[in-house]
């Protein structure tokens, strides 16, 4: 049997991302759910199904609270601390945006007091990790992004009531995928966003990852990138 060596019909690393997003925003034209969504909630949804190919999960799961876009967009603004529950999301974001608009990832799940904490008080990493995260910069705007661990919700909820966060600063991106408590944190987390007007963006169900929250980030940070040179092409 003959085996013939080829090449990629697209090989130049550009090219691939317009050409992926054209063939994306064309599917999604035979979904009628996309017709539910604005433009920028559009922009994330296609992001969202670039990370992942999964057109019927992230339509049917993604969750915005009212205005969540500009909510997000205005605490990474105002340089929010980005808490995350895994180092996946903290190497995944990129340094050119991070640095732009001077936003510090921070993930304390490997550090010494963390491992003490979820000893003591018999919670997983992630849920001690959060607490402490929280306690330390809770009077500035945070941005609390999940990718894995349904424990981080409880806590981020649970610590931001009890050290009565002014919730106007604070966004939730919640994305954990799995099996145990995953449904229920989801769910939780929408309660707590529809009861306080809490910014959030939520993949509800058992579908996520730590790259769909790594991929919506992008996607508000390029809106407030593209917003900027909208304004500075008009003039403004």
């Amino acid at each position: 049997m003959e085996f013939k060596i080829e090449q990629p019909p697209i090989n130049i690393g550009a090219d691939i991302s317009v050409r992926s997003f054209e063939m994306i925003n064309e599917e999604l034209k035979e979904y009628e759910k996309i017709n539910e969504f604005d433009e920028e909630q559009k922009e994330v949804i296609s992001r969202l199904i670039h990370t992942t190919t999964c057109f019927d999960e992230v339509l049917n799961n993604i969750y915005f609270s009212k205005d969540a876009i500009k909510k997000v967009q205005n605490l990474l603004l105002n340089k929010a601390k980005i808490i995350v529950d895994v180092n996946m999301i903290k190497v995944g974001l990129s340094d050119f945006y991070l640095k732009k608009y001077e936003n510090e990832v921070i993930c304390y799940i490997n550090e010494p007091f963390t491992y003490e904490m979820a000893e003591k008080n018999k919670t997983t990493r992630s849920y001690a990790a959060v607490v402490e995260a929280i306690k330390r910069h809770k009077d500035e705007p945070l941005v609390l992004a999940c990718g894995n661990a349904p424990t981080f919700i409880y806590a981020t909820i649970n610590t931001l009531i009890e050290q009565k966060v002014d919730l106007n600063n604070v966004a939730l991106l919640l994305f954990p995928v799995g099996f145990v408590n995953v449904v229920e944190s989801k769910a939780y987390g929408r309660k707590f966003c529809d009861t306080f007007d809490v910014a959030g963006i939520i993949m509800e169900g058992r579908f996520g990852s730590s790259t769909m929250t790594v991929a919506t980030l992008h996607a508000i940070y390029k809106l407030i990138k593209d917003y900027d040179k909208d304004e500075k092409y008009n003039g403004k």
